[in-house]
């Protein structure tokens, strides 16, 4: 994967300069990936090559943000990431993600309202804005994906923009969230695919809804799920409805 060009605020690596961080950035995290994991990766002709685009991965591990990163970037865009506000106050982190056009999220509703203007600014420009719709680690036992927060169909309605979904696996056996455990043990595989956009025509125009949001939401998560399948063993349950955050119906299987 070359390293010498990039994406500005939008369009591909192969057509804009990266910029001395986002350069820094590329040449730390790329070789250490290309040591610490033996990637499969399928799917990338999905991943538009201009304009902005909204990518849903499943969320299994605390390390598959670098994962998704290194295939986002090996399909030739830069990777934006939502992050929580609070990261950027960090010393040395929150300059980083600044330079690296990373996005801050604010909560609460006024700040909720101002940090979708960010999103749907960063898309205007052409950027592949990363959310994952579960918000956190999957809590399903064996990994699953969970039914997810409503953010990337807000953002999909607002904007029109195509919602690719993208299944990863194998990040998981670098750090298990259930377990804690952290292993460094060399070329570890991990696997991801992207499929073609969501199908979201139906809801096209539509009042942004609790349901309509909801149903768009479900719609993305199982695209992803079925995804998932391709690339690990075992038959999907029902989208995992998370104990704090029950809702009717208690799960959706199709």
């Amino acid at each position: 994967m070359g390293t010498a060009v990039g994406e500005g605020q939008g369009g591909t690596v192969a057509h804009r300069r990266l910029g001395f961080w986002r350069r820094f950035a590329v040449l730390v995290a790329v070789p250490v990936l290309s040591i610490w994991t033996r990637h499969t990766w399928t799917g990338q002709e999905n991943v538009p090559a201009q304009g902005g685009i909204i990518l849903v991965p499943n969320h299994v591990s605390h390390f598959d943000p670098l994962v998704i990163a290194h295939y986002v970037y090996g399909a030739g865009r830069w990777p934006r990431f939502l992050g929580k506000a609070s990261l950027w106050k960090v010393p040395l982190l929150g300059p980083l993600l600044r330079k690296t056009h990373q996005i801050p999220v604010e909560r609460g509703s006024v700040e909720a309202v101002r940090s979708l203007d960010v999103l749907v600014d960063a898309l205007d420009q052409g950027g592949a804005v990363i959310i994952y719709p579960e918000g956190t680690t999957t809590r399903e036992p064996d990994l699953w994906p969970m039914r997810g927060k409503t953010g990337a169909a807000r953002l999909a309605l607002v904007t029109g923009a195509p919602v690719i979904p993208i299944a990863n696996w194998g990040a998981e056996r670098v750090f298990d969230p259930r377990t804690g455990k952290l292993r460094f043990r060399p070329r570890t595989p991990v696997s991801v695919t992207a499929g073609k956009p969501v199908d979201l025509s139906r809801w096209a125009g539509a009042t942004p809804s609790r349901a309509v949001l909801d149903e768009m939401t479900d719609a993305i998560m199982l695209r992803v799920r079925d995804l998932l399948t391709e690339i690990r063993a075992g038959h999907p349950p029902p989208l995992y409805e998370a104990p704090s955050r029950r809702r009717n119906p208690p799960a959706v299987t199709e």
